[in-house]
Formats: C-alpha cells, structure tokens, sequence
C-alpha cells in the first residue's frame, strides 16, 4: 500500500489556514469539537424512507453499538421538523451510547436544519452536501469551522477532479456507487445522464489521489468489504445493507467486524488536514 506521507503532507499545506485548535460552536452546553478526531470507517445514512417502517432511532441505535462511527441523517420526504425530531433522536442514541465525543452526527443537506436543530440545543456535527446543493464555504461560514463538513465528488473526470479540487473547506469526499442503487438512483451520474459506477481498480486510484480522507459507498454489501477495505480508502458508507437488513444490529456487527478484519498491517492513525482522521497502512 501507498506511503500516505506526502499525501499528509500536501493536505496540511493545503489546509494550513484551517486549524480547529479553537471551538465556536456550543450546543446544549457540549463542545462540538468531534471534527479534529473525525472517523469515517464505518458510516450510516438512514432517514424513514429506508427503515422498512422501523423506528430511525432505534437502527442508530444498534449501528452504533455495533461499532459505527459515523451516522448521517438524510431523508428526501421527511420535512425540516421532521429532520429536526430525527436529528434530536439520533443525537441522544449516541449521547446515551457515551458515543458523542466519538461518532459524529451529521445531517445531508440541509443547513436550516443543522442551524434550527442546534437553536434547540441539539449536538449536531456536520453537514455532508452534493455538487448542487448549498456551497461548502457557506456551509463553513454559518457552521463554523468546528463542524465537519463533507463533500460528494462529482462523478465528470473524477480523477482529475479529486487532483484539482480545493480541499481547504472540507474535511473528506464521499465516493461511489461502487453499485448502482435504488436507495438514491442519481448517485454516479454523468453528464450524459448515464450513471457511472467505480471498479475497486477505481477507488484504488482515488485513494491515492486525494489529499483528504475518502469514504465509499453506493449499494455496498458485506461482501464488498473485503476487497474495499484493501483499497486504501479511509471507510465505507451504507444505506440498505443495514437498514432494511432483517436484524440491523447483526448486519452493522458484520460490517464493522469484516472491515476491521481486514484491515493488514494493523492501521495507524494520523491527524490530516484540520485534524481529521486518515488511516494509512
């Protein structure tokens, strides 16, 4: 595998303006802070369209147990203070778990909710966001720079996108769909309307690029983990694979559990760009 030195080194110089020695944001009296020890490796995205009708609180719950590290609230029908009830819930799972210096919490999106949420008292880490939705320098701007902001990487000349792109106010790209998937069928589209999805080959490649951590997903199984996890890449998104699964609690076991497994030479953990994680072999 890659020596990831020079890659820490570009990240840092890169992001150099963007300590998070200092915190600003206080919600409900805890210090946000989770960004300077960001872990991606094992990532949740669940909303109500995705639970079979099951309580969104209680899959969180058993993710995180199970050794998630990172859950991300997103949903396309739930409305603003639907999302807020479902960020309250998933903030205190992890409060109550002892997690919230551990797993961050974010929210896909949907900056009012983020801002409301945290007027309420609500810890919520981050936002993760698209090409298209709101720029990440404002999402910086009005989160401040404790929060973690990530961002998608658009899927036209990735490569040369992950290369080139200015990095100063993210803190990681989620990559993918290693499969196409029902759970979100523009994930992966080109230009020309097709959707591209990426070889193991791909991700590889990618890993090696990129100054900052990379997470990927997009209709990943437990059978994936193994050849993923070798790819260099600093953890692994799911939706489905989780939380339609009969026994969610049993699937996130597994995933977590295959992941770490393969995971040779056992990992090391630096601090990259604002002091988020980056896994090197």
């Amino acid at each position: 595998m890659e020596n990831k030195a020079n890659k820490i080194n570009k990240a840092s110089k890169v992001n150099k303006t963007n300590k998070t020695n200092k915190v600003d944001v206080i919600s409900g009296g805890k210090i946000m802070s989770i960004r300077k020890k960001l872990d991606i490796s094992a990532y949740l995205v669940i909303g109500p369209e995705n639970t079979k009708g099951r309580p969104v609180a209680a899959i969180i719950k058993d993710a995180v147990e199970a050794g998630f590290t990172c859950v991300q609230v997103r949903s396309k029908i739930a409305s603003a203070r639907e999302l807020i009830q479902l960020t309250r819930q998933a903030s205190e799972v992890i409060d109550k778990a002892g997690k919230s210096k551990e797993v961050a919490l974010l929210v896909d999106d949907r900056l009012d909710v983020i801002l409301a949420a945290r007027k309420q008292g609500i810890k919520v880490d981050g936002i993760h966001v698209g090409q298209t939705d709101i720029p990440v320098e404002v999402c910086r701007k009005y989160l401040g720079e404790g929060s973690i902001v990530g961002l998608s990487a658009r899927t036209h000349e990735l490569f040369e996108y992950i290369k080139t792109a200015d990095v100063s106010q993210i803190d990681y790209f989620g990559v993918g769909p290693l499969h196409e998937t029902k759970t979100k069928p523009d994930c992966g589209l080109d230009l020309d309307g097709k959707v591209v999805t990426r070889s193991f080959d791909d991700i590889s490649k990618i890993a090696k690029l990129s100054p900052i951590p990379v997470v990927v997903g997009g209709g990943v199984k437990l059978v994936d983990i193994p050849q993923l996890a070798q790819t260099g890449v600093d953890g692994f998104f799911v939706v489905t694979a989780v939380t339609e699964a009969d026994d969610p609690k049993q699937a996130a076991v597994e995933l977590v559990k295959t992941w770490n497994s393969m995971l040779r030479p056992k990992i090391k953990i630096k601090p990259v760009c604002h002091g988020t994680i980056k896994r090197t072999l």
